[in-house]
C-alpha cells in the first residue's frame, strides 16, 4: 500500500475511478509551504491549464487536498494516467493529515505529481470542464471553505468555439476495433480516425497511450458531468446528451488540428 495527495482533479474519487484507481480509503490532507497552480500544459491546447504545486518554503502557503490510501497495483495507473515522464514527475512530500483518534494531526509521506519544467506555461488557466471536476473533489472532501470558495473565483481558460466537425472530403477506409488495434499510430474518437505519426513532440506520450484505441469513452468519463456509467453501447446507439455531444465535437476539432484524419470507426464490432 503507499499514500497519494491528490490535489487537482484526482481529489476526486470519481475521477480516480475513470482512471483505474479505486482508493482504500481517502482523507483530507494538507501541505505547508506550497501553492496550487494550474500551469502544466494540457496535451489539448483548448483545455487550457491543468493542476500543479510549487514549493514556496512560505509557511502560510499551504495546498489543500485528498490523501488517497492505494494498493500497489494502483501506482502504475496513476503514473498513466498522469503522464509520468512526460508532463509530470512523482516526487514524495510529507502532508498533514487529520487523525481523528489521537485528536491531532499526522505527518504522513505520500506521493504526488508535479509539472516538468518543459511543460510549464505560466499564461495558462484552467479549463471550466476541469476546474468544475477540482471543486467536485474539494467539496467532497469538505475543504476549508475560503479554499474552496478561491478556486470557484479562479479565472478560467475561453476555448475556441466550434461548428459541427464535417470529415474532409474523399474516400476513406472504415475501421473497427480489431482494424484499429493493426495501426499503432491512429487513433479514433465518436467515429473518425486518426493518424498521430506526424503529432508535434508534445503529443508523443499519446501515440502509446492513444495509439490503436477508440478514446471516445476515455474522453466522456472525463467530462465534468460524467457519473462513470457511460459505456460503448451508449456510444454505439448514440444516447449523448447534448453536452457530451458538444464535448466531443470540440475534440474532434482539436484532433483534427493534431492528427491527420485517415477514416471512419464502426462501433458495430466493438
Amino acid at each position: 500500500m503507499f499514500h497519494y495527495f491528490g490535489f487537482g482533479s484526482n481529489m476526486s474519487r470519481l475521477s480516480l475511478r475513470a482512471k483505474g484507481v479505486e482508493p482504500l480509503a481517502s482523507h483530507r490532507a494538507e501541505l505547508p509551504g506550497w501553492r496550487l497552480r494550474f500551469n502544466v500544459q494540457h496535451f489539448f491546447r483548448h483545455e487550457g491549464g491543468v493542476g500543479n504545486i510549487e514549493r514556496t518554503g512560505n509557511p502560510e502557503d499551504r495546498v489543500l487536498g485528498v490523501l488517497h490510501e492505494c494498493a500497489d497495483e494502483a501506482l502504475e495507473q496513476l503514473d498513466a494516467a498522469e503522464a509520468y515522464g512526460h508532463g509530470y514527475d512523482r516526487i514524495e512530500v510529507k502532508v498533514e493529515s487529520p487523525d481523528h483518534r489521537a485528536g491531532s494531526c499526522r505527518s504522513v509521506p505520500a506521493l504526488t505529481y508535479i509539472g516538468m519544467p518543459q511543460f510549464i506555461d505560466n499564461q495558462r488557466l484552467p479549463s471550466r470542464r476541469y476546474l468544475n471536476i477540482v471543486l467536485a473533489g474539494a467539496r467532497e472532501a469538505k475543504l476549508d471553505e475560503d479554499y474552496i470558495q478561491a478556486l470557484a473565483d479562479h479565472p478560467v481558460h475561453s476555448p475556441e468555439s466550434y461548428p459541427a466537425f464535417v470529415p474532409p472530403e474523399g474516400q476513406y477506409p472504415t475501421f473497427d476495433r480489431d482494424a484499429l488495434l493493426e495501426h499503432p499510430h491512429y487513433t479514433a474518437l465518436a467515429g473518425a480516425v486518426f493518424d498521430m505519426s506526424g503529432a508535434r513532440p508534445l503529443h508523443e506520450y499519446l501515440k502509446s497511450f492513444f495509439g490503436g484505441r477508440d478514446m471516445t469513452l476515455f474522453h466522456l468519463k472525463r467530462l465534468d458531468s460524467s457519473n462513470g456509467d457511460e459505456t460503448v453501447d451508449d456510444i454505439r446507439n448514440n444516447r449523448l446528451n447534448p453536452a457530451q455531444q458538444q464535448y466531443l465535437n470540440t475534440y474532434l476539432h482539436e484532433y483534427a488540428k493534431e492528427y491527420r484524419y485517415v477514416g471512419h470507426y464502426s462501433y458495430h464490432k466493438n
